[in-house]
């Protein structure tokens, strides 16, 4: 791997392939706030370091955000990226994962668009030095990951070649006259007492179904302080930013360039424990979820994937192929005609 200012990037708890970078974000209520970015850089041979790398995303840049109650640590995801030639980026957001500090409380925030300051850190990282110039972006993200990155990526029109969402939490997975209900409650409960805790319905199914679905080929060490068996708590100035931004999903935004997202293909109440789990989304209502998504932009693939798990890349081996399958399609697809749409374009 191809090394560059040494001082600043740091052996990652990933291993050998993987570096990590604290991003400083200033303070705020709790005292000092962080960001880390998590690069893994692809292996070249010696012809492609003397003539170029010819791999179809030699000359592209991937920032992955992480959910909620999560953080980076899916080695597979980056190779991925690093096989096709891409650079790879994962952010671990504030108070979250590797960025959580003692005392701070875990992944609370109360405006998504507070999280513009830790993606424009990531992303003056990753343009640094000349290797940077010129290259495509595409963004990747899972859950909330997702929400918040199609809402940057509205805001932030031009910059992002393409984005890919794996279960983007883009609507709430309540009833709309529930959610209609409970909208002003919480806006008046975060205005107030934003840090109180809403009450844990998480019964650790997901977490269950996960372990059940492991695939012995793709192993995964998961670090259980940054990614609970049961979710982190949910506070009310949280939930109201998730809320807002689910407003603004509902509303329509404009993301101008191509979409597709990755779904499961039916989804599950978790209110008891049943093999059922292991084969659905037992988060979000995947119809809702691809409703929503076709409000984004005007250009969305919707994938969906018999069998898949909410993080469609945790699913067992077979629901977990196809996930990679059609992701490596899309990909493709959306490259070679991206190569060819520049190759064409007037200068």
């Amino acid at each position: 791997m191809s090394r560059s200012d040494p001082a600043a990037w740091t052996a990652d708890v990933l291993g050998d392939e993987f570096e990590q970078l604290t991003l400083p974000l200033g303070s705020d209520d709790e005292g000092e706030v962080v960001a880390t970015l998590v690069r893994a850089l692809p292996e070249r041979s010696v012809w492609q370091r003397l003539f170029g790398d010819g791999r179809q995303l030699a000359d592209t840049d991937v920032l992955y955000v992480h959910g909620w109650s999560d953080y980076f640590f899916q080695k597979r995801l980056a190779r991925f990226w690093t096989g096709r030639g891409a650079r790879f980026f994962a952010l671990d957001l504030r108070k979250y994962g590797r960025s959580l500090r003692e005392h701070q409380t875990p992944g609370y925030i109360g405006n998504l668009a507070d999280y513009d300051q830790d993606i424009a850190a990531a992303l003056a990282a990753m343009q640094a030095g000349s290797e940077a110039v010129g290259r495509r972006l595409v963004l990747l993200g899972h859950s909330t990951g997702g929400l918040i990155l199609s809402l940057w990526a509205a805001r932030n029109p031009g910059i992002a070649s393409a984005v890919i969402l794996n279960s983007p939490w883009l609507e709430f997975q309540l009833p709309r006259l529930t959610r209609e209900t409970i909208t002003p409650l919480v806006e008046l409960r975060a205005k107030y007492r934003p840090l109180d805790r809403a009450p844990q319905v998480d019964l650790g199914y997901y977490t269950r179904a996960q372990q059940e679905a492991a695939d012995p080929a793709d192993p995964m060490d998961v670090n259980l302080a940054w990614r609970p068996a049961q979710t982190m708590a949910v506070h009310a100035g949280w939930l109201h930013a998730i809320l807002a931004g689910h407003a603004t999903i509902a509303a329509g935004i404009a993301i101008g360039a191509p979409v597709c997202v990755l779904l499961s293909a039916r989804s599950a109440v978790p209110t008891a424990w049943s093999d059922d789990l292991t084969r659905a989304d037992s988060v979000l209502v995947v119809d809702d979820i691809a409703r929503a998504a076709l409000k984004i932009g005007p250009s969305v693939t919707i994938e969906r994937i018999d069998g898949a798990l909410h993080d469609v890349f945790l699913s067992r081996h077979d629901a977990r192929e196809l996930a990679y399958d059609r992701l490596g399609y899309w990909v493709d697809g959306w490259a070679a005609a991206d190569r060819s749409a520049r190759l064409t374009s007037p200068a």
